[in-house]
């Protein structure tokens, strides 16, 4: 699942399974349904084609509903889904330069009105290097639980 232009492309290198989305979209799949929502960042695909517009997703499946931003900035539109989903978890990025960083992850997590984060988009190189205790303490602050999951590990939700 995706937008139109990378799974267009993942279809042209031989990947048969995709489901293309557009922002506002919303789909019925077996395991439940899944809505492309806004993310703002760039995008392209290593060939250099063009990615098309970002987007993250809202996935309601067995009674559960999350939101997975995607890269993304803080936006406003966030607050949309704060208004009109109601989310168990989120998955934030944190990393900043290429992302928003912690401090605007904890105010997105506020306009989604989601007290469950999981940390994304960070220490994965250089640029997005995170202090992980100022990240959890910035969000305990504010009455969430971040979850910093380390390579190889697994959380329960």
């Amino acid at each position: 699942v995706s937008n139109f232009e990378i799974v267009t492309w993942f279809g042209a290198q031989g990947v048969e399974k995709g489901h293309p989305m557009n922002h506002g979209g919303e789909w019925s799949f077996d395991f439940g349904t899944v809505k492309y929502v806004n993310a703002v960042h760039s995008s392209v695909l290593p060939d250099g084609t063009y990615g098309g517009n970002p987007g993250g997703f809202v996935i309601n499946a067995e009674g559960v509903s999350f939101y997975y931003a995607g890269d993304t900035a803080l936006t406003y539109d966030m607050k949309l889904l704060g208004d009109y989903e109601n989310l168990n978890f989120a998955f934030l990025p944190i990393g900043d330069n290429f992302t928003m960083g912690i401090s605007d992850a904890v105010i997105a997590a506020d306009f989604i009105k989601c007290d469950n984060i999981v940390a994304m988009h960070y220490d994965t190189f250089g640029y997005i290097e995170i202090d992980k205790e100022r990240a959890k303490k910035e969000f305990a602050d504010k009455g969430k639980e971040l979850s910093i999951i380390n390579i190889g590990e697994s959380i329960d939700l």
